[in-house]
């Protein structure tokens, strides 16, 4: 054995740029990664990479920064399509290719000293000094070592695919789709100057009643379901301009979400997601693990014991990607929901998209985009204020809060909740607790901002379900988070304590 090999479960872009950058920042290690399409053939389309991230690639390793900036496609805002819509003009963030990404990293870790062989190995096959397992969402090497790992896979009820478009959007774009089996939804995005990745979501019972269920169970494997593909693309005709989607592997999948309660174990180490995953709403995967990458090589340059730097690197990541890991929970509760709020005016339902994970208020909304804030305004009160009234957070809290701030009244009943899953069987067993009332409040007793953020989700889906009234009590530091909850329909009082 020698100690100073890494070997490289995994040659996803989490693995490749660590073994590239364990090779600039220990030039003395010999890396070798392991991956069974070394050759290049990938699945997927583009991935979005965020201007915080790209910071951090810069800090990192400015060669294949420069490589990845120089592939990019420029993000150019967004594009709400419902109702009469909203268009967000500007963006820091770029998307590249997944190929076209894999590519420049895997050029760069070859630079610097790394091999790539074109093999399937498992952590137990390997004597090397580090074991970095990189092997993705369904890696062998947590599945065989769960325990040790303490590992925790949740797997959703709802349904996603991915496929792309042989021409470039405009900007990134959200569009649901009514069909007499229930509502599709597309976010789709530009990742070069003639391709487009296209993700559409949809909820078990549509997706059953459409028969996707059948053309699914039929597909083979590592197929794309071309069925699918055949039916979204008429569901989606508009916005593909008559083009058919394009499939890569292509099928509905459900979202796992992963945990682990340790990330290393003896010789071996978790990086990205085959340690922790976080939904894809917010766009995390490749950006995660990229930086968990980051995090793992300074550790090792740092610390001369491997135990050590992996102890290092799991204290370091770990706080970042649990926070993580709560707003992408946000998010994705918020789009489970997402079909429920199509009839709300396009202003509104942008303010609560923007504000859905908690980690945005409606205050730096509208610092960036004052005129839909206004508008989101305009509609609840009845008088758009200006722009310059909208950016200004005091200004806006008066307008938002005015006629909003109550006490329950004596018809009003009251609730007493903790945080909770407003969309899971806690939240159902509420919206029974409730049904049949017209006015209702949500008390409790913590003023946590976890907490708060669900007693908004709570009351969104009371008043989505049950139609009734309904405020909520929140600390005054939640100030905003109570503007926010108002201007995006989640709530109709506030009461401050």
């Amino acid at each position: 054995m020698s100690e100073r090999r890494v070997a490289v479960i995994g040659g996803g872009p989490g693995g490749l740029y660590a073994a590239a950058l364990i090779g600039l920042a220990c030039p003395d290690r010999q890396v070798t990664v392991y991956e069974h399409n070394a050759d290049g053939q990938t699945f997927g389309f583009g991935v979005g990479l965020t201007a915080s991230t790209l910071g951090s690639l810069d800090a990192a390793d400015p060669v294949s920064a420069a490589a990845i900036r120089r592939a990019g496609h420029p993000g150019r805002g967004m594009d709400l399509r419902v109702g009469e819509g909203v268009v967000l003009d500007g963006a820091d963030n770029i998307a590249i290719g997944r190929a076209t990404l894999l590519s420049i990293l895997r050029e760069r870790a070859l630079a610097l000293g790394a091999r790539i062989e074109d093999a399937h190995v498992e952590a137990s096959d390997l004597d090397d000094a580090l074991v970095i397992a990189a092997d993705g969402v369904r890696s062998a090497t947590r599945e065989k070592l769960s325990a040790e790992f303490d590992a925790r896979v949740e797997v959703d009820d709802a349904l996603y695919l991915w496929a792309g478009a042989d021409f470039a959007l405009d900007r990134a774009t959200f569009l649901p789709a009514r069909t007499p089996d229930g509502v599709f939804v597309v976010h789709a995005y530009p990742y070069s100057p003639d391709r487009s990745t296209f993700l559409i979501e949809t909820d078990d019972g549509t997706w059953r009643r459409a028969g996707l269920d059948v053309t699914d169970a039929r597909t083979p494997e590592g197929a794309s379901d071309e069925e699918s593909l055949d039916r979204l693309s008429a569901v989606f005709g508009d916005i593909l301009g008559g083009r058919r989607l394009l499939g890569n592997r292509t099928r509905w999948q459900r979202f796992a979400t992963i945990s682990c309660g340790r990330w290393s174990h003896g010789d071996v180490v978790l990086l990205g997601d085959a340690a922790h995953t976080a939904h894809y709403s917010i766009g995390s995967g490749t950006k995660l693990a990229m930086e968990d990458a980051i995090s793992l090589a300074a550790a090792l340059r740092d610390t001369s014991d491997d135990a050590a730097a992996a102890a290092r690197y799991e204290q370091e990541r770990r706080p970042r990607v649990e926070r993580f890991q709560r707003i992408a929970g946000h998010s994705h509760v918020w789009w489970k929901a997402f079909p429920r709020r199509l009839d709300l005016p396009a202003p509104m339902l942008m303010t609560s998209f923007m504000t859905r994970a908690g980690n945005i208020t409606a205050d730096a909304f509208a610092a960036v985009h004052p005129e839909v804030v206004a508008d989101a305004v305009g509609v609840l009160i009845g008088t758009r204020p200006t722009d310059e009234q909208a950016r200004d957070p005091h200004t806006l809290g008066e307008l938002v809060l005015a006629g909003r701030t109550a006490e329950p009244g004596p018809d009003t009943t009251v609730l007493a909740t903790g945080p909770l899953d407003a969309w899971g069987p806690a939240g159902d067993a509420v919206v029974e607790q409730a049904r049949g009332r017209t006015e209702l409040w949500l008390d409790g007793e913590d003023d946590g901002r976890e907490a708060v953020l669900a007693r908004c989700a709570l009351s969104e889906r009371l008043r989505l379900d049950l139609g009734a009234v309904v405020g909520i009590d929140v600390p005054r530091a939640a100030r905003a988070d109570a503007v926010g909850a108002l201007l995006a329909g989640r709530v109709d009082r506030v009461r401050f304590r």
